[in-house]
């Protein structure tokens, strides 16, 4: 009788035993699948960065993979990172970076970022992969500097030298001014240069150099006046409209007011006459000799003037002190050409 009661209770207690098992199953499952669920939600907030709860790779395999993970060991944040070139100051170099601005990174590294620098793209702008960053200083200053002034040189023909020589009659100079720029520096190396100001210190000298005539005077035939016209020894021939008696003063160019240029901004050379515009115009070609014919200036043109020359006066150009200073002052016989 006892054998046969112990059968219905084993039955019972194997029904309990796999209720048991399987309610733990079913809790297990749904205690996944709420992790799961939250796993999945957690990517979704951050696409580019998981938790972890289980071991972490090693570091060598974050390094291949060009991750980074941050946190303790149980729970590690893996940020992937964003290579990135940063231009600093004119030197190059390349890092990486991940979830921050380029401010903070370029802080990260302690590049200093200072009102003379150019930053671009700006600041708050966040990094990405193959990201780059330029950050130029930019320096602006005056400067002056002292610049050479090159002199001119002219040439005249001078009737004293020998047939094929020629001769200095003025030394030549050049002149000087302060020039002050602008200067803009991009990272230690000029960028643009502007002028501001000019200042002449030292006007240049024109060099006068005499050249001898072609032909020897002495070895022409003689001068030639007759009504309207003037053959001259080479064999020219010139006509005139009227005549006129004028005073005449030789002069040069070490003269007081004469810096080698005349009033109309041609050269001085001889054949220069300086004249009172209102009485002679300027462009006036004349042929001079002096009242008694006895000295012949020669062919002249009016391309000069000076204070002192009113009315019916003029000066005469000679390439040296000691020409006009023989010269003097006499009347002459003026010839305007036609």
């Amino acid at each position: 009788m006892i054998g046969q009661r112990t059968k219905p209770i084993n039955k019972k207690r194997l029904f309990i035993r796999v209720y048991v098992s399987l309610m733990a199953v079913i809790l297990a499952a749904s205690l996944m699948a709420l992790i799961s669920q939250s796993m999945e939600a957690r990517a979704q907030e951050n696409p580019y960065s998981i938790t972890q709860t289980a071991a972490m790779p090693e570091e060598t395999q974050l390094e291949r993979e060009n991750i980074s993970a941050t946190g303790d060991a149980q729970n590690k944040r893996v940020i992937r990172a964003d290579s990135v070139l940063i231009h600093y100051r004119g030197q190059t170099t390349k890092t990486t970076a991940g979830g921050e601005t380029a401010g903070e990174l370029l802080q990260r590294l302690g590049l200093e970022v200072s009102g003379e620098d150019v930053v671009r793209p700006g600041l708050d702008e966040k990094v990405f992969d193959g990201m780059e960053i330029f950050v130029d200083r930019i320096v602006t200053r005056e400067e002056t500097c002292a610049v050479t002034l090159p002199h001119e040189v002219s040439r005249c023909t001078d009737t004293t030298l020998s047939p094929g020589t020629q001769q200095v009659l003025l030394e030549g100079s050049d002149g000087e001014l302060l020039r002050t720029e602008r200067v803009t520096y991009k990272n230690g190396i000029e960028f643009s240069r502007e002028p501001i100001q000019e200042t002449v210190t030292r006007q240049p000298v024109r060099e006068i150099i005499g050249i001898a005539p072609d032909r020897d005077p002495e070895e022409t035939s003689s001068l030639e006046i007759g009504d309207g016209y003037i053959r001259l020894p080479t064999g020219e021939t010139l006509t005139y409209t009227h005549t006129a008696a004028i005073r005449a003063t030789g002069y040069t160019q070490t003269d007081p007011g004469c810096d080698g240029l005349t009033a109309t901004g041609t050269n001085v050379r001889r054949g220069i006459v300086a004249v009172d515009p209102r009485y002679i115009p300027y462009g006036t070609r004349m042929f001079i000799q002096n009242l008694s014919g006895s000295y012949i200036y020669g062919i002249a043109v009016a391309e000069d003037c000076g204070g002192d020359i009113k009315g019916d006066r003029m000066d005469l150009y000679f390439p040296t002190y000691e020409e006009a200073r023989e010269f003097g002052r006499r009347v002459c016989t003026v010839y305007f050409l036609g």
